[in-house]
């Protein structure tokens, strides 16, 4: 009887070894819960790093929806079997303070694989036809009339960002929601919307063709890749100081042995020299850590944007 259940144990045991030994032995399918925008971009650098070095197919599935939580969703459900992963970013830290009933727990149901790469703060940005050359002078613009601003969705950070600028700068700002963060900035170059908030990956590019106007990042200093770009703390905004990341998870219940494989290939893809260079054309900085410390920063966001939240005063119905 004791023989039978040692095997039996070691059974247990051996199963999530031997799985993670032959992982992966089909495509993976890396679930990005939202269109176009920063997300989205990291993954396909990501999956094309990644396809090279673990010898099978990596897909980005693009599942959208209420500001993330249909992709989360499905990974949440998905078999915890390292073949379903979820890209997670500020919004997956922000649905938990905007939402009364989420269909998962984002600390419990989700096990941290690695953050990927983080930016120096996000990027307000107006169209060239506002006469504001500086987050001062739209501030006095808004004191005179109401100045409209477009996001990728009720709830989402972008949307909290601005709400949250508005709220300290003491005017009124009115919201235009969108489906995805290129629906947002094609109406902002076209006049239809005054204003957004934006990851510095989704506007740089316009930024250069003059397309739209940068007039503040974020962050305690200026991006390096818009070093002309005065920061928050320059700007006379303290409170605007946020930051922007995105990372991996996977579905708690993830045998460990597969969970520390995925950390080991992503590290690696993160740090290819292509890969960083890409994260640095795109103003990203490649970070690369470990599961503990990926589920660290989803605790303590959650906990940062609960705060912004109240601050704006953002409410979904």
């Amino acid at each position: 009887m004791m023989r039978l259940l040692f095997l039996f144990a070691a059974g247990l045991v051996a199963a999530p070894t031997q799985a993670a030994e032959t992982y992966p032995n089909r495509p993976v399918h890396i679930v990005v819960p939202f269109e176009t925008g920063a997300p989205d971009t990291v993954a396909r650098v990501l999956a094309q790093q990644l396809t090279l070095q673990v010898g099978q197919r990596v897909v980005v599935d693009n599942r959208p929806g209420a500001n993330g939580v249909i992709g989360a969703e499905l990974v949440a459900k998905a078999p915890a079997d390292g073949y379903t992963l979820l890209v997670t970013s500020a919004s997956f830290a922000v649905n938990p303070s905007i939402y009364k009933k989420l269909p998962f727990d984002p600390l419990k149901d989700f096990a941290g694989i690695t953050n990927i790469c983080s930016t120096p703060g996000l990027i307000l940005g107006v169209n060239p036809a506002v006469a504001a050359k500086s987050a001062q002078e739209l501030i006095a613009l808004g004191r005179k009339s109401d100045l409209s601003y477009g996001s990728p969705g009720v709830g989402n950070t972008l949307h909290l960002a601005a709400a949250l600028f508005g709220a300290r700068a003491g005017i009124n700002m009115v919201h235009v929601p969108y489906k995805g963060a290129g629906a947002v900035l094609v109406d902002l170059m076209s006049g239809q919307v005054q204003a957004l908030i934006s990851a510095v990956p989704t506007v740089l590019p316009h930024i250069g063709s003059n397309r739209l106007r940068a007039l503040m990042v974020t962050d305690e200093k200026r991006s390096r890749v818009l070093p002309d770009i005065p920061s928050a703390i320059e700007a006379g905004l303290p409170g605007m100081v946020m930051k922007y990341w995105v990372g991996y998870s996977v579905p708690t219940g993830t045998p460990q042995p597969i969970v520390e494989r995925l950390n080991k290939e992503i590290v690696s893809a993160v740090g290819a020299p292509d890969a960083r260079k890409r994260f640095a054309d795109l103003g990203m900085d490649a970070v690369g850590n470990t599961p503990a410390q990926a589920a660290k920063l989803v605790s303590d966001e959650i906990d940062r944007w609960s705060a912004v939240v109240k601050a704006a005063g953002i409410k979904v119905d």
